[in-house]
């Protein structure tokens, strides 16, 4: 990291991963080229789990190159008279494959509703019922993850 004076450790980083409500995933086309997307990540033990449609460029991508890199960002506050931006962000390093497991596919979907939709979750299971053959849900295996902060001080 080139700015070490905004470094922060692990255990922030997770912090960040924790909370945010959206991250950008990159992966990496077959022709080499890059290719991002935003998803809405949840943060289980050492793992990062989304949700997603069973097809798509993304998935075609982690098919033929499972490597991937997560970058979340929160905490964004614009100072204009400063010319500048306070920020937190996190980035992930891993591998990301398709959950098969049908228990740990239903229980990543009820991280990710308990972190968007705590007030629905009397209708998971029906929405459980009703959608699980037509979502895939992805996991990231992080290899690596570092933390960055700018704070503005007045």
């Amino acid at each position: 990291m080139r700015r070490k004076d905004r470094q922060r450790d692990e255990v922030f980083a997770y912090e960040v991963a924790k909370k945010c409500q959206y991250a950008t995933l990159a992966t990496t086309n077959p022709d080499g080229s890059p290719y991002a997307v935003p998803v809405s990540p949840v943060l289980v033990e050492n793992s990062v789990y989304f949700h997603c449609a069973p097809e798509g460029k993304k998935l075609e991508n982690i098919a033929h190159n499972p490597n991937v890199c997560l970058v979340c960002v929160g905490d964004v506050k614009t100072i204009p008279e400063q010319y500048t931006t306070a920020y937190e962000s996190a980035i992930i390093f891993g591998k990301a494959a398709a959950v098969e497991d049908r228990d740990e596919k239903i229980e990543a979907l009820k991280k990710l509703c308990e972190k968007y939709t705590p007030e629905h979750l009397h209708l998971f299971d029906n929405a459980i019922e009703r959608s699980l053959h037509r979502t895939a849900v992805y996991k990231i295996s992080i290899d690596q993850i570092t933390g960055k902060q700018k704070k503005i001080y007045s």
